[in-house]
């Protein structure tokens, strides 16, 4: 009977080892991303789009453009479980106007709201301010003076999110930076991006 223990114990340590392992592999096969939210990461990401100027172009311009690819990078890290904070580099590209060409680009800062809806969805919004900058080259028929102008504006912008891996995501977004031109003119750039974001 003695010498039957031992091996009545080993047993009893493997079935219960077996349970523990079972029990983890049904956890994790239910919320493959359980441990995303106990160990938040920061991350880096690129949006992409072709951006919208919302002036309007006079109806008998030959030289007139109100779209443009833009593109944005960024780095964010959480505050909290449903926030976090972003720091990016807008770039909105070159747009011909009536009165001349422009470049537009800026760093922005922004507040992060995040909600997740479902395994793998998450629906977010964000606000902040973009010092936006832009140089304008004016055309030789324009009454209108070139030149660099600059400045904070209101930067906004909300979307969707679907994780592909823990570490990597895609997103839709709208998004809007509010920018100063030459002659003190300020026109919102608006956008529909595509997005990759990276956990790190």
């Amino acid at each position: 009977m003695a010498s039957r223990t031992p091996s009545v114990f080993a047993f009893a340590i493997c079935a219960g080892l077996g349970l523990a392992a079972h029990a983890q592999d049904s956890a994790s096969f239910k919320d493959p991303y359980s441990l995303r939210m106990s160990n938040p990461r920061g991350y880096l990401g690129l949006n992409v789009a072709r951006g919208h100027y919302e002036s309007q172009c006079n109806g008998t311009a030959l030289v007139c453009d109100q779209a443009n690819p833009t593109a944005r990078v960024f780095a964010g890290t959480p505050l909290g479980a449903n926030f976090g904070a972003e720091l990016g580099y807008v770039d909105l590209g070159r747009v011909f106007r009536p009165t001349g060409e422009a470049h537009a680009q800026g760093l922005n800062l922004s507040l992060v709201g995040r909600k997740r809806v479902l395994s793998s969805f998450d629906v977010f919004g964000r606000v902040g301010t973009t010092y936006g900058r832009t140089d304008t080259t004016a055309l030789a028929a324009s009454s209108l003076p070139g030149g660099t102008e600059q400045g904070f504006g209101l930067s906004w912008g909300g979307g969707m999110s679907y994780e592909f891996t823990p570490r990597l995501s895609g997103s839709i977004e709208i998004e809007s930076h509010d920018l100063r031109f030459s002659g003190g003119v300020r026109d919102p750039v608006t956008s529909t991006n595509l997005g990759l974001r990276y956990r790190y």
